[in-house]
């Protein structure tokens, strides 16, 4: 086995560490790459190497990526902070990390975007993870993109919203809950990124990695409900109010709701049938009733 590392920039994120501990349990040395890598405990870290690296310092990511047999970037930002904004992490830190591996000749570059990039979507957030595709592209033709659906698992922002709006009296639609989904359990996503990294042959250039299942928002606000015992009838509510809502959270603490989560939910958001996913990488991917229970704990009585 090669022992040179895969780094993995955000390795201390949702889905970071979750891919860290796929590849220690494969065997594989790894190099956590992160501002504060002291965050996340690993139960064997025999062949980890923790890394300070901020995606925005050129001397910390080429520090990080020198010696490694691949790059993952999977770093991510969904609420602006101050100069911790979508452009500069999402296109010019992911241009950054590509430069570094290119010029450190690293054999495999793996970055993480999203499925339904778009550089003409009103939405800020969904533009810059266009734009640094195109960035990336530009400056490392040969990596890999990777766009998961939106991810779901233990400890995540999705379900755990879900559960809480549940435990209204009414429960509030984004429009009439039309909106097509197609969730995707975050250990998937993690052992399929595993899988990437140590190809034994050259991955495709594109993948989109989504669940097992494809679900109207109603049918999956619905399924939290019943799972967790809880009644009450829907209603629709257009997108209109919740764009005012969002205008209005934004000045709270923690912004429970943005825009750009609103411009998301009003287009589907589901993987296209002409491009690789789960099935070149065999394996069968988690549908979103199917992993309630690694979110919510078991069903209560």
């Amino acid at each position: 086995m090669d022992t040179a590392p895969i780094t993995v920039f955000g390795g201390t994120g949702f889905l970071g560490r979750r891919l860290v501990t796929a590849l220690l349990q494969r065997g594989h040395a790894v190099r956590l790459a992160a501002r504060r890598p002291e965050r996340v405990r690993f139960h064997d870290e025999t062949r980890l190497e923790r890394r300070v690296a901020d995606v925005t310092d050129d001397r910390q990511v080429a520090a990080a990526v020198a010696g490694s047999r691949t790059v993952v970037n999977a770093v991510s930002l969904y609420a602006e902070q101050g100069d911790l904004t979508f452009r500069a992490i999402h296109v010019e830190s992911a241009e950054r990390v590509a430069l570094a591996a290119r010029r450190a000749r690293v054999p495999r570059l793996l970055h993480l975007s999203g499925i339904g990039v778009s550089d003409l979507s009103p939405s800020p957030y969904v533009r810059a993870r266009a734009q640094g595709e195109m960035a990336v592209r530009e400056t490392c033709p040969g990596a890999t993109l990777v766009r998961p659906a939106s991810m779901f698992g233990a400890g995540d922002a999705l379900v755990r919203a879900l559960a809480t709006l549940s435990r209204l009296p009414v429960l509030p639609l984004f429009g009439r809950g039309r909106t097509c989904l197609q969730p995707v359990w975050v250990q998937d996503v993690a052992g399929g990124l595993a899988t990437l990294a140590t190809w034994p042959g050259a991955p495709a250039p594109l993948y989109e990695l989504a669940g097992g299942e494809v679900l109207r928002y109603r049918d999956m606000v619905v399924a939290v409900r019943d799972y967790l015992g809880r009644r009450g009838p829907t209603l629709p509510l257009p997108f209109e109010a919740w764009h005012l809502m969002a205008a209005v959270a934004r000045r709270l603490p923690g912004a429970p709701l943005t825009r750009d989560q609103v411009f998301l939910m009003e287009e589907d958001n589901v993987a296209a049938p002409d491009v690789p996913g789960f099935i070149e990488l065999d394996r069968r991917p988690r549908g979103f009733r199917e992993g309630l229970p690694d979110c919510l704990g078991p069903r209560p009585r």
